[in-house]
């Protein structure tokens, strides 16, 4: 059974689906809410949440385009509240639309033009409800709207050098272009492979976290499994009314107790992302590494680290350095 369990982990470095996140939950909103009961609170989240895209969960797509010459690709905003300002081709994520198909029209949309989606550059989320996709590409045909194709999407788009020059929407999209730019460049290298959402039915909002360690003894990386149900790497339920940070700290806890041992969070190593019959649920694989070794990390639970075959091992060692991983912020 390890055996296929590091097959799955070699399916999340390829950027595949497993499509098996919901079967094997280990911290359900029914006890993340249990716990807070305990200690005197109600809950303020139902624990038969379901995401229901726009309506109980909002997904956001954004795109960072940057031509040859350096140029961002901007749209001036027609919606009456911020009329005039400019701001990158982003939207709302449509029921039963994935998250590439809602990025392309987004781009046609507002700018006239046609994108070819490479990578997700970063996610951000204010909640466990809200999350923003940050997707850089290429463009690959249309022409660039006018100011007398004007419509309610959009003024008009344009290529512009100097984003910081214009009357922006808001400010919140320039750590964007610039994290666009240094992928696009290879800045603070190295970086990771293109990494797009896979396709995945489900009715959840999922964390799904690879938790590698090693043990000083041999100097031999290993990994978490959980032995709670059929083995499986540890998946917790997104709570929609925490920030994500929240969620996995408590998740943390529950593994290891209230004296979690240094840790740090790398970023994402895949989304799944449903948007279609099956549900509006998604599932974050989330690689962490502790700073301590094996022997030093006690767990709680049924949980238990299994050694990793050297190929495993190298391959999530390549993923650690900084932008190996997609960056995951946490708006507060």
């Amino acid at each position: 059974m390890p055996d296929m369990i590091e097959e799955k982990i070699c399916q999340i470095l390829a950027g595949n689906s497993l499509n098996d996140s919901d079967e094997f939950c280990d911290f359900t909103l029914v006890q993340q809410n249990e716990d807070i009961e305990a200690k005197g609170i109600k809950p303020k989240v139902d624990s038969n949440y379901v995401p229901l895209c726009q309506k109980t969960v909002t997904y956001v797509v954004a795109a960072v385009l940057i031509n040859d010459n350096d140029e961002v690709l901007m749209i001036q905003e027609a919606k009456a509240s911020c009329a005039g300002k400019w701001y990158l081709p982003a939207g709302r994520v449509e029921p039963n639309e994935n998250l590439i198909e809602a990025v392309k029209r987004e781009v046609l949309e507002e700018t006239g033009l046609n994108m070819d989606p490479i990578s997700v550059i970063m996610v951000e989320c204010a909640s466990g409800s809200w999350f923003r996709f940050v997707i850089t590409g290429n463009i690959i045909s249309g022409k660039l709207k006018t100011p007398d194709q004007a419509d309610e999407e959009s003024l008009q788009a344009s290529w512009v050098k100097n984003v910081e020059d214009l009357s922006l929407r808001s400010p919140d999209i320039l750590p964007l272009i610039q994290r666009g730019r240094n992928y696009k460049y290879g800045q603070n290298s190295p970086w990771h492979s293109p990494i797009l959402p896979v396709e995945w039915n489900t009715e959840k909002l999922l964390l799904r976290l690879i938790i590698c360690i090693k043990r000083k003894a041999t100097n031999r990386m290993h990994i978490l499994i959980s032995e709670k149900s059929s083995l499986h790497l540890p998946t917790c339920e997104i709570n929609p009314n925490k920030n994500l940070h929240s969620t996995l700290h408590k998740f943390m806890v529950e593994i290891f107790g209230d004296g979690v041992a240094q840790h740090r969070p790398h970023g994402l190593l895949s989304i799944e992302f449903s948007g279609k019959q099956a549900g509006d649920g998604l599932c974050f694989t989330t690689l962490i590494s502790f700073r301590p070794p094996l022997e030093e990390v006690p767990i709680k639970g049924k949980y238990v680290w299994h050694e990793l075959n050297q190929n495993v091992a190298d391959l999530i060692t390549t993923r650690l350095p900084r932008n190996m991983t997609i960056q995951l912020n946490v708006v507060r």
